[in-house]
């Protein structure tokens, strides 16, 4: 017997119809456990599609406030939301687009003292952050716990997404040994981003968390490097 409502057949009847997902896989979705880290431009498009897909339990985690400069590219918020905690604020609007979604919220700023209770508590890491130390816990979290690590960022036109510690692969650390220099690698607020990149690469995210979870098209040890400027995809493999 599924475990399925009669509302839910009907709610991913579209994804359901593909043979890679069918009701097995749509099942599968449902019993998942995923933690995104990061409320903001990746965040946003990967939480949403990964609530409107039926995954069955998400966790939210982000401690910052929605501001003004966020609007143009964390599609979650508007103007009324600003000033508000992201996670909460995050968490009310997909429950409004899919009550089926048991949401977690961890409304705090990860770090060495409290990473590992919460990540222990999901199957799959989404990875949305937008700083290197970040980056760096996470992935070396995750390869303590055996947790698959979805891994994406972005900088300019340009993103990266890969997925890490999956079923034997590498992590972060076989590709990049060590952080690089902050000041080298300035950020959003220094570097800028157009409105639609997080959009992209954040899907992108997503739809890598759903390959892992059902087990299609499963792409080892390769960085996907997507120049939205020139619109090439290229993998480095590692």
């Amino acid at each position: 017997m599924s475990i399925l409502s009669k509302e839910e057949n009907i709610q991913y009847s579209r994804q359901i119809r593909l043979e890679e997902v069918g009701v097995k896989g749509q099942e599968k979705l449902k019993q998942a456990k995923v933690l995104v880290i990061g409320a903001g431009g990746l965040g946003c498009p990967i939480l949403q599609y990964l609530s409107a897909a039926g995954i069955g339990t998400l966790g939210i985690l982000d401690f910052d406030k929605v501001e003004i400069h966020n609007l143009h590219r964390q599609i979650l918020y508007n103007f009324e939301d600003i000033g508000k905690q992201k996670a909460i604020v995050a968490s009310e609007k997909l429950k409004k687009q899919n009550p089926f979604t048991q949401l977690i919220v961890f409304d705090t700023r990860i770090n060495k003292s409290n990473i590992e209770e919460i990540i222990s508590q999901f199957e799959y890491v989404v990875d949305g952050s937008d700083n290197f130390p970040t980056r760096y816990l996470i992935n070396d979290t995750c390869v303590k716990l055996n947790k698959p690590l979805i891994y994406g960022s972005i900088f300019g036109f340009e993103g990266q997404v890969a997925v890490f510690n999956h079923e034997g692969s590498k992590n972060l650390r076989d590709l990049f040994p060590e952080p690089p220099n902050p000041k080298d690698i300035p950020g959003c607020d220094e570097n800028g981003v157009l409105a639609t990149l997080p959009a992209i690469i954040g899907s992108m995210m997503a739809h890598e968390t759903l390959n892992t979870i059902l087990g299609i098209s499963l792409h080892r040890n390769k960085l996907f490097i997507f120049n939205t400027k020139i619109f090439s995809l290229n993998a480095l493999s590692f």
